[in-house]
């Protein structure tokens, strides 16, 4: 996992699997984004700066991996030992390049229409001047932000969760609930939708007639690495009307997604519209020029008008 997904598991690491509870022997590779004295983003950094305090304040043994096969050895030696004789999480911190490239073999073909970032352009040009739009973390926020660049638009009225993956549809219903007379609309993406699958019941449950949430579905963790997710398999609009949601739309063509945003628009909220795209992004593809705070500072006068 990412140092950013350990932030997740303290709980059960906490609660079920530590030496005082139900001494769980169990092997954690993080890999530290963040790493103290290297560029990243600012999310990043302030979670890589106490990743080594998180992990001795919640009593958990850890060491660097290293960059060679010799010394990598030992580390999951002694983390072998450790675990058959204290029982618990052990952790092995991988730096940036401590591992050779490796391409993923790539398990489902690219058999629809449109890229993410190609879905992304249709929507784009479908928002509204007064319309509120959160994306989620990873590739869709930074897509959003290029395509807001060449488009000449305005980035205010876009709130990019850079990191806290799976909560852009909480986020964006919060914004629904204080802002009622703004249509708002969620670009949330299959993996970070399952992370925080919950947040939908309470979407659900509350009459936001204006929460319009678009699920883009490309089957992939794209922003770290590609590797599959079941988002394909997974009936995310019949969850969504379990959950409470008025309406649910799905799209994977340019008229499709023209023509469902247009009837989304229309209905009463909470709505869905999930579109099935192609993995991957461009090689070149930038990030945002502004820093979160900027962003926040911008989204917020943005509301207030």
């Amino acid at each position: 996992m990412q140092n950013s997904g350990f932030g997740n598991t303290v709980n059960p690491l906490l609660s079920l699997v530590d030496p005082k509870v139900y001494s769980i022997p169990m092997l954690l590779l993080i890999g530290w984004r963040g790493e103290p004295g290297k560029k990243d983003e600012p999310q990043h950094i302030v979670q890589g700066k106490v990743m080594t305090s998180m992990l001795a304040d919640m009593n958990i043994q850890f060491e660097v991996l290293p960059d060679y096969i010799e010394g990598a050895r030992e580390a999951v030696d002694s983390a072998v030992h450790h675990m058959e004789t204290r029982g618990g999480p052990y952790a092995l911190l991988v730096k940036r390049q401590c591992f050779s490239k490796y391409k993923l073999k790539s398990l489902e073909p690219n058999t629809r229409e449109l890229s993410r970032e190609e879905a992304l352009r249709v929507l784009v040009n479908t928002f509204g001047k007064w319309d509120v739009v959160v994306g989620t973390t990873g590739f869709t926020s930074r897509e959003l932000y290029e395509l807001r660049d060449e488009l000449g638009q305005d980035h205010r009225t876009d709130f990019l969760c850079v990191g806290s993956m799976g909560y852009a549809s909480s986020i964006g219903f919060g914004i629904a609930l204080a802002k009622p007379s703004r249509q708002v609309f969620c670009l949330d993406g299959d993996g970070a939708a399952m992370m925080q699958m919950g947040g939908m019941a309470t979407i659900g449950v509350n009459d936001t007639k204006n929460f319009k949430h678009i699920l883009i579905n490309n089957g992939a963790h794209d922003s770290v690495g590609g590797q599959p997710t079941k988002g394909f398999d997974v009936d995310f609009t019949a969850i969504a009307r379990a959950c409470g949601y008025k309406h649910t739309f799905q799209a994977s063509t340019e008229a499709e997604i023209v023509e469902a945003v247009k009837q989304l628009r229309e209905v009463e909220g909470p709505a869905m519209l999930e579109l099935l795209v192609n993995k991957g992004a461009r090689s070149n593809l930038g990030r945002p020029k502004t820093t979160p705070i900027e962003n926040k500072l911008q989204f917020m006068k943005f509301l207030d008008h």
